[in-house]
């Protein structure tokens, strides 16, 4: 990808979710990146940060080794920082860091105390630009997010069906739940871009039941529409049976025996898409080096089911599902949050 190519509508893009973080001219700011970030988004966000006049640097770290026996993608949480003492001292000096690591430090160990020195952090997904300008974020989308999260946090009890089978059980009680709506402008906390989204995160024992993966179903590990049903079978927290045919249901089999690790079966998150601007259709678009997958995670309606660790439940894996579920029913104390697939 050249990087001559820095559209003007793109860094604007950039520009008008900066302002939104509250990014003024002379502000302190620092794009955290690693060897392998996308050249072209690190090129964008510092176009915007002159035309906004910030005083920024750039940290740019190497980007770890590969330690796992498989293809690692969609962890979730950046290894790049590695608890290095200059640059959590350099990080904590800014209030406003932009994130253009791969993975992104949603999960990353060193987040809580990056946060703790007040930091605000904009997480920006690993995505072509093309959907990054198609998905800035909008007053709406606050409120939306917002409103979800009290829904969420206010709840006992998530069921989740389906016409193809699901029949989920979460308990919410003591669940960690958070909406992301694309953009933070307060201290200490961090957000992602694209945003539209709520996550649950359930304590141990928390998840029973049955989901079936259906055709058309996406696995954002492997970034690609599921062809044929997978059934999974979910006792205490943990995948138990992966029941189904063909390449699927074997490469899902296959992905989580490599980690020979209990805790990459189990349950990470849950939660649901209130993006109403976010494609289903958006991953035929891209080829899989230009995106990471967060516009499916974010369209209005999906089951978002994602496996893997999950530091409230103190489980910890690099082994990582997420997976929108569509056409679902999701409810919370009885009360339907989604209808067959459609946000309510």
């Amino acid at each position: 990808m050249s990087l001559s190519t820095l559209e003007p509508v793109w860094i604007s893009a950039f520009e008008a979710v900066f302002r939104r973080c509250k990014l003024a001219e002379g502000d302190l700011a620092c794009l955290l990146t690693e060897s392998r970030s996308r050249p072209l988004n690190i090129a964008l966000a510092e176009a915007a940060m002159a035309r906004i006049g910030a005083k920024f640097i750039r940290m740019s770290l190497p980007t770890p080794a590969q330690t796992a026996q498989v293809p690692m993608r969609s962890t979730g949480a950046s290894r790049a920082i590695g608890g290095h003492p200059a640059a959590l001292a350099a990080l904590a000096a800014c209030p406003f860091i932009v994130d253009l690591t791969v993975e992104g430090l949603l999960h990353a160990p060193e987040l809580k105390q990056i946060l703790a020195a007040g930091s605000r952090v904009l997480m920006v997904s690993n995505e072509h630009p093309d959907a990054l300008e198609r998905l800035v974020p909008q007053d709406a989308d606050e409120v939306i997010a917002k409103a979800a999260v009290k829904r969420a946090r206010a709840a006992k009890r998530m069921h989740v069906t389906s016409a193809a089978g699901t029949d989920l059980h979460v308990v919410m009680e003591g669940a960690p739940s958070v909406g992301v709506w694309g953009w933070t402008d307060r201290p200490g906390t961090i957000a992602h871009w694209p945003g539209g989204i709520l996550v649950a995160f359930p304590r141990a024992g928390s998840v029973q039941g049955r989901l079936v993966l259906d055709a058309g179903d996406v696995n954002l590990t492997f970034k690609r529409y599921i062809e044929r049903p997978i059934t999974l079978t979910i006792e205490a927290d943990h995948i138990t049976r992966i029941e189904g045919k063909g390449a699927d249901a074997e490469m899902m089999r296959r992905y989580l025996a490599a980690w020979n690790d209990r805790a990459a079966y189990a349950v990470s998150h849950v939660g649901w898409g209130l993006n109403r601007a976010a494609r289903y259709e958006a991953l035929t678009f891209y080829d899989r080096e230009d995106t990471n997958g967060t516009e499916l995670r974010a369209v209005a309606g999906n089951f978002l089911f994602s496996t893997g660790a999950n530091e409230f439940a103190d489980r910890f894996t690099e082994g990582h599902f997420d997976i929108p579920v569509f056409n679902t029913t999701i409810s919370l104390d009885g009360e339907e949050v989604v209808r067959e697939g459609v946000l309510l």
